[in-house]
This record gives C-alpha cells, sequence and structure tokens, in this order.
C-alpha cells in the first residue's frame, strides 16, 4: 500500500499493511505573517517525519474577525453579527495558503485541515469567560451567532475541499466539558451548529475526521457527540480516560490516538526503545483495521519531530 492507499482504507475500518500515524504540530508564530515560510514549513514538517497523512494547521486563523466581537459586553450584541462572506479575507487566505501546501504535497498523502465548531471560533475571539458570561445571559443570543459563524464555516469548507484540494476537513469540537454545560445545555445550545457544519462537510466528502479536544484535566461529556457522524473519531485517551478498545467500541468507526499531547509526557521522555515498545503495545489493543496511530491533541514546540518519525518507523515493523 502506498500513503493514500493505506489511509484512506484505514479511514474506511479496512485492515492495512501498517497501521498509519499522524502526529501534528502548531507552526511558529514568526512564520504565521509569510505564507510562503508557512507553507514551507509545514511541508518540510511532513517530510522530516514521514508521516501517512497531514492534518494541516489553522494558525493566524483562530479568532472569529466580526467587528461586533471587539469589546463586546452583552449578549444583546450579538444579534448584530452579520456574515463576513466566502470572500473575506480569513476565509480566502485559509484557502489560497492550504491550496500551496496540498499542492506541494502531490497527491503523495491525505491532507486534512482544522476546521473548528463555530461556538469554538467565538470562544477564541472573546475567551472562555465571556463566552461563558454571554451564554448565561441570553443563551439564544449566542446561538444566533454561531448560526451566522456557521454558514462562513460552510464557505471555508467548501472552499478548502473543492479548491485547495484537501481530503477532508479535521473538525475541533470543544465545549462539552462536564462542568461546563449540562447534556441538556449542549444539546440545545451547542449541537445545532457544531452539526450545521459537520453535515455539511460530510456531503462533500466521506473523509472528515471530528476531534474530541480535551483540556487540561477538563473530561468531556462525550455522549454529547454519539450520533455525530464522521469517518474517524480523534479522541483523548488521557484526559477522558478512554483506551482504544473502550473508544472503538463508543464510537463505532476508526479512532485516532494513543500517545499523551502534554509536555513532559511519555512521547517526551521515553527512550526509542521504549517508544517502539509502546507502539507495539498500541497496535496490539488497536489491530489493524480501525485504527490509527496519533496523539490527544497538538504537540508542544519542544518535541523534537524525530520522535514522531520514531513512531512511524516503529508502526512500520508490525
Amino acid at each position: 500500500m502506498n500513503k493514500r492507499e493505506r489511509v484512506i482504507a484505514a479511514f474506511r475500518g479496512e485492515e492495512t499493511d501498517h497501521v498509519p500515524v499522524c502526529m501534528w504540530k502548531h507552526v511558529p508564530h514568526e512564520y504565521w505573517a509569510d505564507d510562503d515560510k508557512f507553507v514551507a514549513c509545514q511541508l518540510n514538517s511532513y517530510k522530516v517525519t514521514d508521516v501517512d497523512f497531514v492534518k494541516l494547521s489553522g494558525d493566524k486563523y483562530f479568532g472569529w474577525p466580526a467587528p461586533v466581537l471587539d469589546g463586546i459586553t452583552s449578549a444583546k450584541q450579538l444579534y448584530d453579527i452579520k456574515p463576513l462572506g466566502a470572500d473575506h479575507p480569513y476565509i480566502r487566505g485559509q484557502i489560497e495558503r492550504t491550496a500551496k501546501i496540498v499542492k506541494g504535497l502531490g497527491g503523495e498523502c491525505v491532507a486534512l485541515y482544522l476546521v473548528f465548531a463555530p461556538l469554538c471560533y467565538l470562544r477564541l475571539q472573546i475567551g472562555y469567560p465571556m463566552m461563558m458570561q454571554l451564554m448565561r445571559e441570553d443563551p439564544e443570543a449566542v446561538k444566533y451567532a454561531c448560526s451566522v459563524i456557521a454558514q462562513d464555516v460552510k464557505h471555508l469548507v467548501y472552499g478548502l475541499i473543492k479548491e485547495a484540494g484537501v481530503d477532508g476537513i479535521f473538525y475541533s469540537l470543544q465545549n462539552a466539558e462536564i462542568n461546563r454545560f449540562t447534556e441538556e445545555e449542549y444539546r440545545a445550545w451547542v449541537t445545532p451548529s457544531d452539526k450545521e457544519v459537520l453535515d455539511y462537510a460530510n456531503t462533500l466528502s466521506g473523509m472528515n475526521v471530528i476531534h474530541l479536544c480535551a483540556w487540561e484535566e477538563d473530561r468531556n461529556r462525550l455522549s454529547v457527540w454519539s450520533d455525530y457522524e464522521s469517518a474517524v473519531t480523534s479522541w483523548s485517551r488521557f484526559i477522558d480516560l478512554m483506551d482504544i478498545k473502550e473508544a472503538k467500541k463508543l464510537f463505532g468507526r476508526t479512532v485516532w490516538g494513543g500517545f499523551d499531547n502534554r509536555a513532559n509526557t511519555f512521547l517526551y521522555t521515553a527512550s526509542r526503545e521504549e517508544i517502539e515498545q509502546e507502539v507495539a503495545n498500541l497496535i496490539e489493543q488497536g489491530g489493524k483495521s480501525g485504527y490509527i496511530l496519533g496523539a490527544d491533541c497538538s504537540l508542544h514546540d519542544e518535541l523534537p519531530e524525530e520522535r514522531i518519525r520514531w513512531v512511524v518507523e516503529a508502526s512500520r515493523k508490525i
């Protein structure tokens, strides 16, 4: 199998010649202002690590640049939010930069692009405290704002898949920590915009991933995402305390993960021999169908990329 064949088979839950590997780091801030340097950084990381496919970064485009969100103080202001539109630089910039990376990959591997759920974009712009203040003040106003953002995110998704040429999106879901919302609140206030984007993405590609992002020690209420459709689920093994077999059973599809992404954990400190043994242990648990080796989330800057390659090379021996 070549890389594309291997990863497509894994996404379909089919047996592969070896378990594919994909881990990622953020692009350093000093490259954000220059698209050519940003593209070169992403392509170089792929070359150095030799991962089986790539999750492309959305660095520089995290917060949502709606003018109404600047200095927002009350939920009622959210009813003034307006769509950016498909031609806004925030959307076009991501599509055009990603197209350069995909061209540089030359069709060798599957490429996914990080897209956040609408409430995540809102939070990235105004911060958690304000997000929660507005939600408690008027959840319908937040829900309205997320519906407007979702319209723009769909423009982004369309351009990424149909124009830039990514195979699918890596859809980051957040805000489901057990201490943040009840299940009923999440389903009423957050799920509609989550699904609006995801369901649309699924009409464009069968290669989409949902990433169940976990923060520090805050466990997610995973049940709120139980009916979200995707080819693959990327989950947090170490924060949500769910091993591979449990994840495969719960999600009923290919799962992606295995290593702790947090600084100073095993992947950062273990010897090569220890990492090779852990790869063998993880593959024994996950098997060669319906499993992809990865980490809970983004790896920290201080992790040498050769350590990712150790995981890649270890998987190819099994």
